[in-house]
């Protein structure tokens, strides 16, 4: 924590972090007519490879655009350590992800609701999903909007493999569902993407770029915020490092907020930095005690995906067309506007359902391409035609925590996620697992299947498929709930339904850290709903909850 001092520039709003919601709520409150000043510690999103989206293999292990965090060994997995890369560049994790766009299921935050946070219900925050996008294709417009900076697509790359694995979906009963972003998500189909026109469309290009045009606008890249500046319970600013590490220590001053944006491993560092947290954790870096809180860094989840990797016969697959003369193709397919392997996401085929047959809803997120790597090498595709099928848990119970170390704010916190060590999340994987066999099975697939090679076929019981499980499982970079929401009554919460810090005056989380729980999705579009319901709090603005015929999503 740092007591205010006089100097250095004044706004009405201080961002920090320009990743997904930083770049969403600068724009929404300076279209409004207020100054903000967004505060980055990575560079302008100016790499070329983050608008192509093939870039994502080499974007995501990028030292220069992303936060080079490792987690601690993991009892759940081996005890091994995984690399939990998050965007440090305009745009943040959204200039780096696998672009698919999933908004989840209508429970998930009708249970946000209904822990205590008025206003989260699935009816009143689905016009703050529709506000962010412009739908491209058909959709019902009841659930999906058309006017939003952020363009939504469909797939315009198909492979027969692709439509074998859809057809094997439906072989086992799993209904072919064209929107699982509209009235339900149970289904098999196409992942819908942030890509349009061949380019990745970030939070930075949707958002930002014309905010940033505004005269009431600074953006300040390469600049690490330290702390968060104090008057009394009262967040009036933010000190930060210009020009990256060694460069000058500067202030910048909120005359109204201060809004942290810096994502769910970021953001609880910001505060414990700032004497904003678990006791011990504040006591054994030797930061002084501004407010004891020990729900910060707490409740953090994520995703842990198993890979099921098939080889395949008779046709080619990207693992053919991404390499040698074919690949010169597919660029050149890109440059004149075609479809091409260079505009898609990593995984093309979606199926959301059930790890037993009893469950109310889908509990699986399967992610697939016609594609596979070689084991053990990242981003190196297999020489053989190949499908893999990755595998998680929607909702993980397993419970994690971000804690910094020192005082040093360029040393990285300590990131524990502890995969897999809930029960609950163990049996879901495993029935993933069967089901991903059942689909390798399927006579839909049976022309093309040559092989199944990982796991093999002799690993059969659920102990086996659990070991391999936690041997060769990893992240899907979904971190969130760090600074978890919920009435200041409730034991582990942060910030109220507001989003405001309790405690606090003039201090909100606006990120993927309020989370109370997973939603059932990949997490950029949750943030962005986030964003913008979190603009009109900041703003006082109201929007009316939509009416949806026949009722809730699922």
């Amino acid at each position: 924590m740092q007591r205010a001092q006089s100097g250095g520039e004044t706004f009405d709003y201080v961002v920090v972090g320009g990743g997904t919601s930083g770049c969403v709520i600068t724009n929404r409150l300076s279209e409004a007519g207020f100054k903000v000043c967004l505060v980055e510690a990575g560079p302008r999103d100016v790499n070329p490879m983050i608008h192509i989206p093939a870039g994502y293999i080499k974007n995501i292990y990028s030292k220069k655009l992303t936060w080079n965090f490792m987690s601690e060994p993991n009892p759940g997995t081996n005890n091994r350590s995984f690399s939990l890369p998050q965007g440090r560049v305009l745009g943040g994790s959204s200039s780096i992800n696998g672009l698919n766009y999933v908004r989840g299921q209508a429970v998930d935050y009708d249970n946000w609701a209904a822990e205590g946070n008025p206003g989260w219900s699935y009816r009143e925050i689905l016009p703050y999903f529709k506000r962010s996008e412009r739908r491209i294709g058909d959709a019902d417009e009841t659930y999906r909007g058309r006017d939003g900076e952020l363009p939504i697509t469909n797939l315009d790359w198909h492979h027969p493999v692709s439509d074998a694995l859809i057809d094997a979906a439906v072989e086992l009963g799993i209904p072919r569902n064209l929107d699982y972003n509209g009235a339900k998500q149970d289904g098999a189909g196409y992942f819908q993407r942030t890509i349009y026109k061949g380019l990745r469309h970030s939070s930075a290009r949707a958002f930002l770029r014309k905010a940033i045009k505004r005269t009431n606008v600074d953006v300040k890249t390469n600049s690490q915020a330290t702390s968060i500046i104090f008057e009394g319970a009262k967040a009036v600013g933010v000190s930060y490092i210009a020009g990256g590490q060694g460069g000058d220590q500067r202030q910048v001053r909120a005359s109204r907020e201060v809004i942290l944006t810096a994502g769910a491993l970021n953001t609880p560092k910001l505060l414990q930095l700032s004497g904003i947290g678990p006791l011990d954790v504040l006591q054994r870096a030797g930061i002084p005690v501004f407010r004891e809180m020990d729900g910060v860094g707490s409740n953090l989840r994520d995703h842990y995906a198993v890979r099921m990797v098939a080889r395949i016969k008779g046709i080619k697959t990207i693992n053919d067309v991404a390499q040698g003369p074919a690949l010169l193709g597919q660029v050149a397919r890109w440059a004149l506007g075609l479809p091409s392997i260079l505009a898609v996401s990593p995984s093309l085929v979606h199926i959301f359902w059930k790890s037993e047959a009893h469950l109310s809803r889908p509990d699986l997120e399967f992610a697939c391409a016609p594609a596979s790597f070689r084991e053990g090498v990242v981003g190196l595709l297999d020489k053989h035609p190949g499908l893999t099928l990755g595998i998680w848990q929607e909702r993980p119970e397993s419970l994690g925590s971000c804690h910094i170390k020192s005082s040093n704010v360029l040393e990285a916190p300590v990131i524990q996620p502890n995969y897999l060590t809930h029960e609950t999340d163990q049996k879901a994987l495993i029935g993933g697992m069967r089901l991903a066999r059942r689909l390798f099975r399927s006579k839909a697939l049976g022309k093309y299947l040559d092989a199944e090679t990982s796991p093999t076929p002799n690993l059969q019981s659920d102990e086996e498929l659990l070991n391999f499980a936690r041997q060769k499982g990893t992240t899907v970079y979904h971190m969130m709930g760090t600074a978890r929401m919920g009435p200041r009554s409730s034991p582990g919460t942060v910030v109220d339904a507001e989003l405001r810090v309790h405690g606090f005056e003039g201090l909100r989380v606006c990120d993927a850290s309020i989370m109370p729980s997973m939603p059932s999705a990949n997490t950029n579009a949750s943030t962005l709903m986030i964003a913008e319901k979190a603009a009109d709090l900041i703003l006082g603005r109201q929007v009316a909850a939509v009416e949806m015929a026949g009722g809730h999503a699922a």
